[in-house]
């Protein structure tokens, strides 16, 4: 009378579930290291250095400094980083 009736898991059905399984677990994995990573020293650097470099130029632009300023503070820059 029951032949047949708990044959959920014997039809091949473990073969999706265990790749939902891994695939959630993965997910789940990803996402605690894209949630906790902190920016490398590197990345963080290049951008500071893009920016101050920016700034120097859009205040060379605006006349605020002179181009022999502007070559020695970028000089200097240079230097430090």
């Amino acid at each position: 009378m029951m032949d047949g009736w708990y044959d959920g898991m014997n039809g091949g059905w473990w073969i999706p579930m265990m790749v939902f399984w891994v695939v959630l677990i993965a997910a789940i994995v990803w996402a605690g290291v894209r949630l906790f990573a902190r920016p490398g020293p590197a990345g963080h650097a290049a951008e500071a250095d893009e920016q101050t470099r920016q700034i120097l130029e859009r205040r060379l632009a605006n006349g605020e400094i002179d181009a022999e300023t502007y070559d020695a503070l970028r000089e200097k820059l240079r230097v430090t980083h």
